[in-house]
């Protein structure tokens, strides 16, 4: 049977949705990585299934574009929740996710802010394979890690055009210090309240945006002391907002747009 889809995208970081309420998960590993294909399916960073929930609008089970699974994924949840607010005539909407019980708004600007959780910052949360102080790690740049659901490593720079992105990236991914790999990223201080953003997606390569490495960065960088509490993240693809206070749950504001709907051919997922 052909399996519908939503593509969409947040400031450049497409993402696709299957909405499987009312209906069992069809999404696999092998059927995630087939879709992600650039070439031979739909293509993606990320892949959101919407599914029934009892204290929720839908639970989200997200994927990325390899097929290995992962726990946040903030431009797909602002993409869902953009869907099912319009869906249900509303401005206000929770989505679980592994990460807990996320509460979506959409702001007057149109924009979807989406409550991501309390960022963790002990070794063995993000993971790391050893104890040590995740503000400052033992790798050659000093980086910070912490977790927004999914591990996160963060190096600030003093130029984001002299970093080699796509060989430094999947060094640090693979590194033995991180067991379950992490996502990377390379951050450059405008001001206080600005930064622009380079990553190395754990499982994707180099995106033009993303709302979890988003929170992570602006994260690490308020725990450094170089940042406020509110701060805009201007990525390749465009510019978010991320606002956390040093103790609480991390806001991520910015926007997300539809592209277009389709099915997958059946031959595509039985290949």
């Amino acid at each position: 049977m052909p399996l519908s889809f939503h593509k969409m995208h947040a400031n450049g970081d497409d993402f696709v949705i299957v909405d499987a309420r009312n209906s069992v998960n069809p999404v696999t590993s092998a059927i995630a990585r087939r879709m992600g294909d650039r070439n031979r399916g739909v293509g993606f960073n990320q892949l959101a299934v919407l599914l029934d929930c009892d204290d929720a609008a839908a639970r989200l089970v997200f994927w990325n574009a390899d097929g290995s699974p992962l726990d946040a994924c903030g431009s797909a949840t602002r993409g869902a929740a953009d869907r099912l607010m319009r869906e249900a005539n509303s401005t206000s909407i929770v989505l679980r996710t592994n990460r807990g019980l996320l509460t979506c708004e959409r702001t007057s600007t149109g924009a979807i802010s989406v409550n991501m959780g309390a960022p963790l910052f002990g070794w063995s949360d993000v993971p790391l394979a050893q104890e040590l102080d995740t503000t400052v790690l033992p790798l050659e740049g000093d980086p910070a890690a912490c977790s927004m659901g999914n591990p996160h490593c963060t190096y600030f720079v003093d130029d984001l055009r002299a970093i080699d992105i796509a060989t430094i990236g999947p060094a640090i991914e693979t590194n033995p210090l991180f067991p379950l790999k992490t996502n990377v990223h390379f951050v450059q201080i405008v001001d206080r309240q600005h930064i622009r953003l380079r990553i190395w997606e754990r499982g994707g390569g180099i995106p033009l945006g993303s709302g979890s490495c988003c929170c992570g960065a602006v994260v690490n960088g308020i725990r450094r002391g170089l940042l406020d509490d509110s701060v805009e993240v201007e990525c390749d693809g465009g510019s978010v907002t991320v606002q956390w206070d040093g103790v609480g749950a991390v806001f991520l504001t910015g926007p997300a747009e539809a592209i277009f709907s389709g099915t997958i051919a059946d031959g595509l997922l039985k290949a």
